[in-house]
């Protein structure tokens, strides 16, 4: 291939396998492939809601396709404006930093039991910043609403204070951030340091994936001390509590837990009602009751699923004309029903399971015994349970002869390492979870 065009080009022929000529027509006319490095494809798109409606619904198709073009995996990332600027060489718009997006705002927030307490802690940290909760850490798993909440703060606070300096960085950005700028030398150092400690409200999205970077670790915890002692807001956001990052260091992880911890669940049908309403009636779509109801019941994951849902349903009624009944809902709502529809074992199943692989009694496995090869069994078990299921280490504790949570996370961790370390444990533990997924 000559040039980063043509890898794109060959990408789009790709798509055609399985994705229509007027999809790829409609929503991938405004991407530009822009630099293929470091395993990773990067790509640039001025419309963020094409980006949006790419990330969520075609990003697994484009990976795919990369991967047959170079028979590995290959990163895909999709630059905006800015982004691209400052990939290009160019500085970071210095007048007054990140400028949210208007349409997350607290009026567009849906507001559920699963999210209440969230809300109101996002509220009273935007009206009085650093006053209550300093740091804010919002947890809960993707596609919730943590996102909308911090843009939702950063947007009154802008409101109210136009020369406001707003900080806003993903966690694995922060990491490439840095990387970058230690690389580049002493003086790109310093400005980064600069842009973040010089902040009026610093949010960090996904916080989670500094956990094990040492040196990302470091210049955060004294980013957050200056910030911190200077009276500035700071907000977080994670798929998890600071006590279950195992690889968080234990100066950050009781900085973390200064404040508010607040979590957001799955919404509930109500919830999920009002947001297909809210949704809708944002893009001027009118749908039957009927109609609402049935995507309510059918897409319970998150809330990203349900507006990918109703993006979809819009653009079937655009392009094709076809009208909101059962059928075309049906059709919109296949790809999201297969991902919130995904097989969630008991652990009972996964005990039962690995009791079986390592020939050992169940009661063994769940008890204080030592014996040979159960207490890597237990272990193991421990791991799976936590990443297959919806269970606290709370919870776990208490299927293996109650447990402290402390024990479990210890036992994950090791897992963890251990998969790293010995390619061989890491396949075993992999055939196991895979031999579990099939007993569905």
């Amino acid at each position: 291939m000559n040039s980063i065009a043509d890898v794109w080009n060959n990408v789009l022929q790709q798509l055609k396998r399985d994705l229509s000529e007027t999809t790829i027509k409609t929503w991938f006319d405004e991407i530009e492939a822009v630099d293929l490095r470091d395993g990773t494809l990067y790509l640039h798109c001025s419309n963020d809601f094409k980006t949006g409606y790419i990330e969520n619904l075609f990003m697994k198709n484009i990976r795919s396709s990369l991967k047959d073009i170079f028979s590995a995996d290959i990163g895909v990332k999709i630059l905006d404006d800015e982004a691209f600027r400052v990939f290009q060489g160019g500085e970071p718009a210095k007048t007054r930093g990140f400028d949210p997006n208007d349409e997350f705002t607290f009026d567009t927030f849906v507001v559920g039991p699963s999210n209440k307490l969230a809300y109101a802690a996002a509220v009273a940290v935007a009206e009085h910043p650093a006053q209550n909760y300093n740091p804010l850490f919002i947890y809960g798993d993707s596609g919730l609403g943590k996102t909308h909440l911090i843009y939702a703060i950063a947007h009154v606070i802008r409101k109210r204070e136009k020369g406001a300096k707003i900080a806003y960085v993903k966690g694995d950005d922060l990491t490439n951030e840095l990387v970058a700028a230690i690389q580049a030398g002493p003086s790109k150092t310093a400005e980064m340091r600069e842009k973040y400690r010089q902040a009026d409200l610093l949010l960090v999205d996904d916080v989670q994936f500094i956990a094990g970077k040492k040196q990302t670790q470091e210049e955060f915890f004294h980013t957050f001390n200056t910030l911190y002692e200077s009276g500035k807001q700071i907000v977080l956001t994670s798929d998890r509590p600071p006590s279950e990052m195992t690889q968080l260091e234990d100066r950050l992880l009781t900085r973390f837990e200064w404040g508010l911890l607040v979590d957001v669940e799955p919404p509930d049908f109500e919830t999920r009602l009002a947001i297909i309403k809210n949704k809708a009636a944002l893009l001027g779509m009118e749908l039957p009751d009927k109609i609402m109801a049935y995507i309510a019941d059918n897409v319970t994951a998150n809330v990203r699923q349900l507006e990918g849902t109703i993006n979809k349903i819009n653009a079937y009624k655009d392009l094709l004309g076809n009208d909101a009944d059962e059928e075309t809902v049906t059709r919109a709502i296949q790809d999201m029903l297969k991902r919130s529809n995904e097989y969630i074992p008991s652990p009972e199943v996964i005990l039962d399971y690995i009791s079986k692989f390592y020939n050992l009694d169940e009661s063994i496995i769940r008890g204080q015994q030592r014996v040979r090869d159960a207490v890597q069994a237990r272990q193991i078990a421990m791991y799976l349970i936590r990443s297959m299921t919806n269970l606290s280490l709370d919870d776990i504790g208490k299927v293996f002869d109650n447990r402290d949570h402390t024990t479990v996370m210890y036992s994950i961790d090791k897992v963890e390492k251990q998969m790293k370390k010995e390619s061989s444990f890491a396949e075993t533990v992999k055939e196991i979870k895979t031999n579990i997924n099939s007993k569905r």
